[in-house]
């Protein structure tokens, strides 16, 4: 079993756990070639990690599944921008940490 972490990546949380419960229980190999079709800037993120998690371990992609790949918030970026009169409206720029875990096949699961 082999871990990888992701921190404060410019991503939304909410978006990129959508992408990352697609590819939960998946095989690493699988999971990898069809993050690549996918438009999500998260699908390449996690894909990367995933391929991370893989290598940490020494194994092959096709030999592990991903066990768990979870998305928490990071810290959020306040930014304004100014409006009509003199208002400003607040900007939040939300940032995430990727954790991605992978087993072998027949051993760690």
């Amino acid at each position: 079993m082999s871990i990888a972490k992701l921190r404060y990546i410019r991503l939304s949380p909410t978006k990129a756990r959508l992408i990352a419960r697609e590819v939960q229980g998946m095989n690493a190999e699988y999971a990898i070639a069809s993050l690549e079709f996918m438009p999500n800037k998260a699908a390449k993120v996690i894909s990367k990690v995933i391929a991370s998690a893989v290598a940490n371990g020494g194994y092959e992609p096709e030999e592990v599944v991903i066990k768990s790949c979870r998305v928490d918030g990071g810290p959020v970026l306040k930014r304004f921008t100014p409006r009509a009169r003199g208002r400003a409206t607040p900007i939040r720029k939300p940032t995430s940490h990727v954790f991605v875990e992978v087993a072998q096949l027949g051993k760690d699961s």
